[in-house]
């Protein structure tokens, strides 16, 4: 098991497998670098090094009390690319990860960063402010945060539902799909799940996200109960500049485990493009 000590004191823990150019995978709340195992294995049989973490306070890192906040994640993600030595990285972010990868470009640069993919992001933002009027209201995520602080076993396997869209007509999303969730939720801290909260719903991303200057990838489910297509996805295409959107019909938030056969494909599509 491979992990590294941050600069401030937090073992992380991260898989890096194959060879090749870099792809640099960032997680989903509240789970753990697992999340992209299927990507992984599909692109490192093509040829690819591929590299994802646990989150600090998620999965087999730390569980530290502080430097649960965006900014602290995005730090935490260059040291690991820094103490790999990785150039001409493909990163991609899924949900809160995809606001983690935006926050490190904002934070960072595009030195190292060949290309970005954004799967159901958060991005720009998700709380509905005076410079967000469609966003979500402080009152969804304060349920979340109650719901985790009062029973977050329970609250995670219902949040499943919405998250895989098992609650519409013909959803195909298995019992195994929702328990992997359920049990990559529970080895994470509850400090760090509850304070992600607020990093992922309060977070800021249109400064970060103007200082893109590669090819970017968006993926987004047309029917993501979790982060609204209308509200982020869309809204990241008209401020990068070189940005494509694609929408998948009757999508879900849980893309990478729904329709991992058609993310890889598009990921594979993505990058052999970038190569060129």
């Amino acid at each position: 098991m491979a992990y590294f000590k941050t600069k401030t004191g937090v073992s992380i823990y991260y898989k890096d497998w194959g060879k090749g150019q870099p792809i640099v995978f960032s997680h989903g709340w509240p789970l753990c670098g697992d999340a992209w195992e299927d990507q992984m294995l599909f692109l490192t049989s093509k040829g690819y090094r591929t590299i994802a973490h646990d989150r600090r306070g998620h999965g087999r890192s730390e569980q530290p009390w502080e430097g649960n906040d965006m900014d602290t994640y995005a730090d935490d993600l260059a040291q690991l690319i820094e103490i790999l030595d990785l150039k001409d990285i493909i990163l991609v972010g899924h949900s809160t990860g995809g606001g983690e990868i935006t926050r490190y470009i904002g934070r960072h640069g595009t030195k190292r960063v060949a290309g970005v993919v954004l799967i159901g992001a958060v991005t720009p933002g998700m709380l509905k402010t005076a410079t967000n009027p469609e966003g979500l209201p402080m009152s969804v995520f304060d349920e979340i945060r109650e719901n985790v602080s009062n029973d977050r076993s329970q609250f995670f396997k219902d949040f499943t539902i919405p998250f895989f869209g098992a609650n519409r007509e013909g959803s195909k999303v298995t019992q195994g799909i929702r328990d992997a969730f359920w049990f990559s939720a529970m080895q994470s801290g509850l400090k760090g799940e509850y304070d992600c909260i607020k990093a992922f719903s309060e977070s800021e991303f249109t400064e970060d996200l103007k200082k893109f200057d590669m090819p970017t990838l968006i993926i987004h489910g047309d029917d993501d109960q979790i982060v609204p297509l209308n509200n982020t996805a869309k809204r990241v295409t008209a401020l990068v500049k070189n940005a494509t959107l694609k929408i998948y019909p009757n999508g879900c938030h849980g893309l990478p485990a729904t329709h991992k056969k058609q993310i890889n494909e598009d990921l594979l599509a993505f990058i052999v493009k970038l190569a060129s």
